[in-house]
């Protein structure tokens, strides 16, 4: 069981990789605002080089966070979502439901002592 552990954390790394420059999450939200999007239309919203968005968007499809399609010519940048779920799920989707529980018990308690 360990060699798939060590193949989901390495994923897992990336996502949080990708997610930690501020460039990056910049194309990110380009893509979830528009997307489908070429390397000149994203370069368009940042000030920034070619080369520069271009390094950026090799490392967001290393972590699965863009997708490409090539049409013709045009080579279109998509957002997948599902690594950024997936996360969620894992990390905030259970210390969210801590916090619930403890709201809950909190109200709970406010109320047992008013009434």
């Amino acid at each position: 069981m360990q060699p798939n552990s060590c193949i989901l954390w390495r994923e897992v790394n990336a996502v949080f990789k990708a997610l930690a420059d501020e460039s990056r999450r910049a194309l990110l939200d380009q893509l979830h605002k528009n997307n489908g999007r070429t390397l000149g239309e994203l370069c368009g919203h940042l000030d920034m080089t070619r080369q520069a968005v271009t390094k950026h968007l090799l490392l967001l499809e290393a972590a699965n966070l863009v997708t490409v399609v090539w049409r013709g010519r045009k080579k279109l940048h998509y957002l997948n979502p599902v690594p950024i779920y997936e996360i969620s799920e894992r990390w905030i989707g259970k210390y969210d439901a801590i916090a619930s529980k403890r709201w809950r018990s909190q109200k709970s308690l406010e109320q047992t002592k008013k009434g």
